[in-house]
């Protein structure tokens, strides 16, 4: 593996220190959007073209945030062959909490046991959908600081977005991510490159401690959105043109100078205005822009527009986005795959949009690109910042191995059960009457689980919550091993129909994990 050195490393700074592995999971079963607009009797193309969403992916009470994030790390592990030993720091981001004390971190550490480490630093970190890549800022610092040890970080970052009955309902769904950090890597973090806006407003909150569901300010959230995407890229330019003089140019940045740029997306829709935003934003920037010939076409009404006037102006949002339709198409629709057919996973979000336009792309169309990332967490907290793709896209790569590894993506998408609306529905009001209770065992199906999957088999009368894992070879025993304690274990048969096998996973064998 790329990024691999001896424990005992302590030469200069890491070279290209970036994301070397990514793996992604998603629920194996889901809801139709415009199914869900006739269940919901709202008109049609409500969620379908007003959100831009297709299809919704849920949990069933059998997952939730430790058994998403014990899934997408197993898996990562297992395709890329590495040893728990090469791990010395793990951090969970999510905002899915089922414990105000112990961390989804400590949870993780039981796959661990077997190689005997637990000297890894990192744990749990917090904020709406930005906790993910807090987390993984704070992995690439850790592998670019004294600190480090030589060995890999990873970074999760997971969640289940759900939303109570109504008109936020149809902008959930679930998921987990797991990000391998260190030198070498094939998608390098530009140093230096990030704005980042912070600020204080509720705009999206969960103060209920007892129940799943979000307290939420639409309007406001996509005001908030909208200014810190303004703010993060008017500090990303401004220190890459600090960067450029540096260098001897006096260049001025603008979104040409982005191969590719990926966006958090709480809906589809929105990561389409989202990126017509920036085009406005290099549109009041530019000091003398063609409106004749060229993107700016015909856009020369909007010159003297005040940006903090325009977050709900129907005619510039229209204009810009026609404007920018063929920046979106070439640099930003591919990674809405996930997103389209998944929904909002929170703060795995912009990391599935990123795993998507990887999918979709040959490595020699990534190589030498460099792709912006906005990540945005309510609350609220933003940043932008740049990857730069490495050049080496020849055979057996780092470059060609990440794009090979996440080819899957249409295929595992493809291999989910479809669910109508009102079991979906069902689903809902289950979770809603069963969430944080004690001496409970989940009456979700095992047998819809993808191979692979970690899940829920009971929590007991002190919410200590154990899982068991479907195995990845269905040619395995259909047997699931549950632990009650660190000291005893006991066999329990659960019945596993054959479903279809996971494409690129390496079958091993049923192992469980208590919590």
């Amino acid at each position: 593996m790329p990024g691999s050195a001896p424990v005992s490393y302590l030469g200069p700074w890491p070279k290209d220190v970036g994301i070397i592995a990514l793996e992604l999971y998603f629920p194996s079963q889901y809801v139709d959007q415009t199914e869900l607009e006739e269940f919901d009797g709202v008109p049609a193309g409500k969620y379908t073209v007003g959100l831009g969403q297709a299809r919704m992916g849920f949990c069933s009470d059998r997952e939730d945030i430790n058994s998403l994030c014990l899934t997408v790390v197993q898996r990562l592990m297992e395709k890329n062959a590495l040893s728990y030993n090469s791990i010395g720091r793990l951090e969970v981001g999510t905002e899915t909490i089922i414990d105000k004390s112990k961390s989804v971190k400590t949870a993780l550490m039981q796959l661990f046991e077997n190689s005997g480490n637990t000297d890894v630093e990192g744990i749990d970190t917090t904020n709406a959908c930005y906790g993910g890549t807090a987390a993984l800022f704070n992995a690439v610092n850790w592998v670019e600081s004294s600190s480090w040890d030589g060995r890999y970080a990873l970074v999760v970052a997971g969640d289940i977005a759900v939303y109570a009955t109504g008109s936020a309902r149809p902008t959930g769904g679930a998921g987990a991510v797991a990000i391998l950090i260190g030198p070498n890597a094939p998608l390098a973090f530009e140093r230096g490159l990030r704005g980042t806006h912070m600020q204080h407003a509720y705009d999206f909150y969960k103060p209920d401690m007892v129940s799943e569901y979000p307290v939420v300010d639409g309007k406001l959230s996509i005001q908030c959105y909208l200014s810190a995407l303004d703010r993060c890229y008017s500090v990303y330019r401004n220190k890459i043109h600090a960067q450029w003089q540096r260098e001897g140019s006096d260049k001025s940045f603008s979104l040409e100078d982005f191969g590719f740029l990926v966006f958090h997306s709480p809906y589809c829709k929105l990561v389409q205005k989202s990126l017509a935003r920036l085009m406005l934003n290099d549109f009041l920037n530019h000091p003398s822009p063609n409106t004749e010939t060229g993107p700016f076409t015909g856009l020369e009404a909007f010159r003297d527009v005040q940006p903090e006037d325009t977050y709900f102006d129907r005619d510039v949002e229209k204009a810009f986005m026609k404007a920018s339709t063929d920046m979106f198409e070439r640099k930003t629709k591919a990674s809405l795959l996930i997103s389209n057919q998944n929904g909002n996973m929170y703060t795995p979000s912009v990391y599935g949009c990123l795993a998507s336009l990887i999918a979709q792309h040959t490595p020699s169309q990534m190589a030498g690109q460099r792709i912006g990332v906005f990540s945005y967490g309510s609350g609220f907290a933003a940043t932008l910042y740049s990857l730069r793709v490495t050049q080496d896209h020849i055979p057996g790569s780092s470059l060609d191995k990440l794009v090979l590894s996440l080819s899957d993506l249409k295929t595992r998408l493809d291999l989910r059960k479809k669910v109508s609306p009102a079991l979906f529905s069902e689903n809902m009001k289950l979770r809603e009457d069963t969430h944080h209770l004690a001496n409970y065992v989940p009456q979700g199906s095992v047998e819809d689980l993808f191979p692979g999957t970690w899940y829920l088999t009971r929590v007991d009368d002190k919410h200590r919550r154990e899982y068991a894992r479907r195995p990845l070879d269905d040619d395995l025993p259909a047997e699931s091993e549950r632990v009650r304690s660190s000291s005893a274990t006991e066999h329990i048969p659960s019945p596993v129909k054959k479903m279809p096998r996971m494409p690129a996973a390496t079958a091993g064998s049923e192992r469980a994990v208590s919590n």
